[in-house]
């Protein structure tokens, strides 16, 4: 299917993460379907992705940025809309599991909301006018523990709660600028993170047969490759009368009833 992405111009933020990171995959799906991706993120990786994407004839561009400043992030949009003129998709991504739980901090607990969900509202904030002029759309990255908790992460916990607050209170502002705002929900996707926080843990394989016991559709975690799909078709003018949703990729594993899960 042609999702007619073709020269759309796509913010993703925190996509430069290491190869098959879920930012990444979104950004190399993106490149697929002939879009424009730009990179908005701290790690000097992007270099490296704006360098590849290039050679392949994109025009892509990385623009760093610690997501955690909203000077940065004010500055980053103003660089992408004198570059663009427009932004057709915002794809708001970055996100750190960082485990600022009760015991945490006041200033680790404050730089989680920071990262996790003060970056959402300065990214849109500051993108807006050239989202506007393109009629374009905001997606949000959001997780399973914005919904159910998970226990010692807090600060994680209460900004993908947030997430998902404003990703409805933007649909609202928007709809009579016929700007859509969706959320993607993710749960359990093998990341190169995952595997190196199972491989950091005692008996990562009997907790990764576990997990995935318990996830409904094929007892498999959701792929990265899964989630971008479904990113790239909720941005595409396939999804146009599609906002303010919540769109859950994990094979089941938040919202089916637990008796499927039988031996």
């Amino acid at each position: 299917m042609d999702l007619g992405l073709k020269d759309k111009v796509v913010v993703v933020t925190g996509a430069a993460g290491v190869k098959g990171s879920i930012g990444e995959t979104i950004v190399q799906s993106l490149a697929n379907e002939g879009a424009i991706p730009v990179i908005v993120c701290r790690n000097d990786r992007g270099y490296g992705y704006e360098e590849e994407l290039q050679k392949r004839g994109i025009d892509a561009i990385f623009v760093k940025t610690d997501l955690s400043k909203p000077d940065e992030i004010k500055a980053a949009a103003e660089r992408i809309g004198e570059k663009y003129g427009r932004i057709d998709a915002l794809i708001n991504n970055v996100g750190v599991n960082d485990g600022a739980g009760l015991d945490a901090s006041m200033k680790d607990f404050m730089y989680s909301l920071q990262l996790n969900l003060v970056s959402f509202f300065a990214m849109t904030k500051y993108c807006l006018p050239y989202i506007t002029k393109a009629k374009g759309n905001i997606l949000n990255i959001g997780s399973k523990v914005g919904l159910t908790g998970q226990g010692g992460t807090s600060g994680y916990a209460a900004s993908k709660g947030g997430v998902l607050g404003l990703t409805r209170e933007w649909a609202v502002d928007l709809i009579k600028e016929g700007i859509r705002s969706n959320a993607i929900i993710i749960a359990e996707s093998w990341t190169p993170s995952y595997d190196t926080w199972i491989k950091s843990i005692p008996n990562g394989e009997e907790k990764l047969k576990a997990i995935t016991k318990k996830i409904p559709l094929g007892n498999r975690m959701t792929t990265p490759e899964e989630i971008a799909d479904v990113c790239l078709f909720t941005i595409s003018e396939k999804s146009s009368h599609t906002t303010g949703q919540f769109i859950t990729v994990d094979g089941g594993y938040v919202h089916l009833d637990r008796a499927l899960l039988t031996e």
